[in-house]
């Protein structure tokens, strides 16, 4: 591999949604990750699972002493690792991070919770709706009179939490590179997702968005930024801020000879969004798309998760890859000389358990004994 953080080393304690999704970046970026599994972990089409691919899997039985030893001599040669349990489960399995720093001070170890490893609710359950709710981030999903809609999984447990969590390991290695010393990155979602607003804070702070969701330009409360249904059924997204894209759209829309109001003109938004919205049911989305894709219109079709792939762009920058058979998002983000790339297929648990360990210092020996006393095991296949 020869992406920019060939050479590095990382432990991934299983989990789901935004620890899987760190390690997935780190490893397209060219770390070498290694997933500490359960055994006899169940994983419903495990070769389909992409959150997972670019790394090998062992399995270790963590309520094993010598599981737990097994992952501390894992330890003393990695550069990071991922957990993403409740704060005080990996000390309790004699894995938190005094024990293993302890094994290597130099350890950059990255703990992703939704409400992080401490505060009223640390210890409570929790998902992204929860972690975006009380961010206040969630409350801004909503058009007027309707109520907030999740935008799925992503703002919390990918883009406040899975991301968040690999800038603060990357953030931590880099320190680590100067100072010799490692430490702890604590990852909260409801931390991750507050920063992701923080554009509208400064907003708000400036006077010029309301809390008041529905009613703003980015919100849905602008005519220039909006999703409009089209004649079969089909969206295009509108996204004319600038005077002069608007201006380009007004005019491709055939609205140039209408006396429209001046765009910025707040309380005169909904009655635009209204000839807008009947503007656009007159034609196809690939009518729209055909008279207003690739201007200055800001004016694009809204596409499914499965024609996204097949879109002339998306095939021109290979924005989407198929690999093993099952279309994925390609590495992100690109870089010109250290090549970021897909390294291998998702694992099923326990599939590299005894060359991994060969590989990390381990003697067949070691391993055999350990496989003996349960401590490790191997995915048939």
């Amino acid at each position: 591999m020869a992406g920019p953080l060939q050479g590095f080393k990382v432990i991934e304690m299983a989990g789901i949604g935004p620890g899987p999704f760190t390690a997935m970046m780190l490893a397209d970026m060219g770390a070498e990750v290694l997933r500490v599994d359960r055994p006899n972990a169940r994983v419903l089409n495990p070769e389909k699972d992409v959150l997972n691919r670019g790394r090998r899997s062992i399995a270790v039985d963590l309520k094993h002493p010598d599981g737990v030893q097994t992952v501390l001599r894992l330890v003393e040669q990695a550069d990071a690792l991922i957990e993403g349990f409740r704060p005080g489960v990996m000390e309790r399995l004699g894995l938190g991070p005094d024990e293993c720093l302890a094994r290597n001070p130099k350890l950059v170890y990255g703990r992703m919770t939704g409400w992080g490893q401490e505060g009223p609710l640390s210890q409570a359950a929790g998902h992204d709706i929860n972690y975006i709710a009380i961010a206040g981030v969630l409350n801004n999903f909503k058009r007027v009179g309707e109520k907030p809609v999740p935008p799925n999984n992503l703002v919390g447990d990918f883009g406040g939490g899975g991301l968040l969590l690999a800038f603060g390991l990357v953030c931590g290695l880099l320190e680590a590179s100067r100072s010799g010393q490692g430490q702890v990155v604590d990852a909260a979602m409801v931390d991750g997702a507050a920063v992701l607003s923080t554009m509208l804070h400064a907003f708000i702070a400036m006077g010029i968005w309301q809390d008041n969701p529905g009613h703003n330009m980015l919100d849905t409360g602008a005519h220039f930024y909006e999703v409009y249904e089209t004649s079969d059924g089909k969206y295009m997204a509108i996204g004319a801020i600038e005077h002069q894209f608007y201006a380009e759209l007004i005019e491709r829309t055939g609205l140039k000879d209408e006396e429209l109001p001046f765009q910025l003109d707040r309380e005169q938004w909904p009655a635009v969004k209204e000839r807008f919205t009947a503007l656009f049911k007159t034609k196809t989305r690939d009518e729209w798309q055909a008279l207003l894709e690739g201007t200055d219109a800001c004016a694009v079709p809204v596409l499914s998760m499965t024609e996204a792939p097949d879109h002339p762009h998306n095939v021109t920058r290979q924005t989407f890859v198929v690999r093993d058979g099952v279309t994925q998002p390609a590495p992100a983000p690109r870089f010109s000389r250290t090549t970021a790339e897909i390294a291998s297929p998702p694992p099923a648990p326990g599939a590299h358990t005894a060359d991994a360990l060969a590989d990390w210092g381990f003697t067949a020996d070691e391993v055999a004994k350990l496989r003996e006393a349960g401590a490790v095991s191997q995915a048939e296949g």
